[in-house]
């Protein structure tokens, strides 16, 4: 998963040097001027900034947005993406970690007194103990206070044993759909 996120960048990158070429060559071409093909190349610049923040903006409309029903059609790196925006919306300071490699926290929440280390799971099934294992690990990782598991589903019996066993709080999709509720 990694591999292909930093294949994309560097493309998108490649792409967008190659637009700045091309951009720059219309400008020289058209005025004949220095002065003419750096104006068309702020101008390009300026537009592709806004329509990058428009984009990234409406983004942030629809995750706000969206309820349980979406939240189900979301992938992995959505529904933390989304967790982190609910998180914030309640005052936290969010930390997001690593896809690949994250010691078994996908966020990472501050307040005044606390730092919690949240394993969020977006399933179809029921979450098992895997899920408790994964945030006990990140406990002292991250040097958290507490751990949390958030999910869409529900957990299994053996999940809510070893979370209970281990001060894990558990977040299903009751608990989650009433945090969306009043955080809006």
């Amino acid at each position: 998963m990694a591999k292909k996120t930093k294949k994309k960048k560097k493309f998108s990158r490649n792409l967008f040097r190659l637009l700045l070429i091309i951009v720059a060559y219309f400008g020289w071409y058209y005025t004949r001027t220095l002065e003419g093909m750096l104006i068309t190349l702020g101008v390009f610049i300026l537009s592709f900034l806004m329509i990058k923040i428009w984009w990234k903006m409406r983004r942030v409309l629809q995750l706000r947005k969206a309820g349980i029903k979406q939240i189900d059609e979301m992938t992995g790196e959505e529904f933390e993406e989304y967790l982190g925006m609910l998180f914030k919306k309640r005052g936290f300071k969010v930390r997001y970690t690593k896809t690949s490699g994250d010691y078994g926290a996908d966020l990472i929440l501050e307040d005044r007194e606390n730092t919690i280390a949240v394993q969020a799971k977006r399933y179809s099934g029921t979450v098992g103990v895997k899920a408790v294992q994964e945030v006990i690990g990140a406990l002292k990782m991250y040097d958290a206070t507490e751990a949390w598991v958030v999910t869409n589903s529900y957990f299994t019996k053996q999940a809510q044993k070893l979370a209970e066993s281990n001060d894990v709080y558990l977040i299903d999709r009751d608990e989650l759909i009433e945090i969306i509720l009043d955080s809006k």
